[in-house]
């Protein structure tokens, strides 16, 4: 039993917003589990980009471009995912934006995209997934949380508020679909070596003032968060639902 508890092998599993970053690293890692994946975007030539590069590593990998707060093309394209691919036994929903600015100047039109983008498609997608697990009686969904589902800073209010409301949205997901053998975490990153990140990488000020918060007393690497989303995908994780499992270099445990 305890050689299979993390093997993903004849699973397919979805990763929104994986052509690149937080999602791409998870996508890969869940393929080197095992898991067919099925990576998501709307950018078709950096979508076939990451494929080809997963294929590469010999990763059964196919990608689904369609933008995920369209509720008519997550219907689509999970229907279209069921029929010509595989029934989706895994679902990350990683896809999500950031904007920074003090919260007075922030635009209402610029708080209901991070709305949308950050906790909308987590709905849309994992109700159009969801449905169809809960039929087969089981499935594991897995929304990409953030630091910020607990903590807030200052200028990134409304993205801390599309955060902690995809907690409780897990949380929910958990509470409805748990008795029909779906299970729905999340996992709730701190600081990580990214793209969006380097800015505040690029600011010593702030870099000095996170490794000095943080017990770890570094960033962290994309790669470290692969685990932890193997374990919720795998069946290791059967009893374990409604949770967020932060991966933060303990900052969200000292004061």
């Amino acid at each position: 039993m305890s050689s299979g508890l993390f093997d993903l092998t004849g699973r397919t599993a979805l990763v929104t917003g994986s052509s690149r970053g937080i999602g791409f690293v998870l996508a890969r890692g869940l393929g080197r589990a095992g898991a067919r994946v099925v990576l998501n975007g709307r950018d078709a030539p950096r979508l076939a980009g990451a494929v080809e590069s997963l294929a590469e590593e010999r990763i059964a990998a196919h990608a689904a471009c369609f933008d995920v707060i369209e509720e008519e093309a997550v219907a689509a394209a999970v229907a279209e995912i069921e029929a010509d691919i595989a029934p989706i036994d895994i679902l990350v929903n990683n896809a999500g934006m950031q904007l920074r600015m003090p919260l007075q100047d922030f635009a209402a039109e610029d708080f209901r995209q991070l709305l949308e983008t950050n906790l909308t498609s987590a709905f849309l997608v994992g109700r159009a997934v969801g449905s169809r697990m809960l039929e087969r009686g089981a499935g594991k969904i897995i929304n990409i949380c953030s630091l910020q589902s607990e903590l807030a800073r200052p200028s990134i209010a409304p993205y801390s508020a599309t955060k902690g409301a995809l907690k409780m949205l897990t949380r929910g997901m958990c509470a409805d679909w748990a008795p029909h053998g779906v299970c729905v975490n999340g996992i709730g990153p701190g600081y990580f070596v990214t793209d969006l990140t380097r800015p505040l990488r690029e600011d010593a000020e702030f870099d000095t003032w996170l490794k000095r918060r943080t017990p770890a007393g570094r960033w962290g690497e994309l790669e470290e968060l692969v685990g932890v989303a193997v374990f919720l995908a795998a069946p290791a994780s059967s009893f374990v639902n409604g949770q967020i499992i932060y991966v933060d270099g303990g900052i969200s445990a000292v004061i």
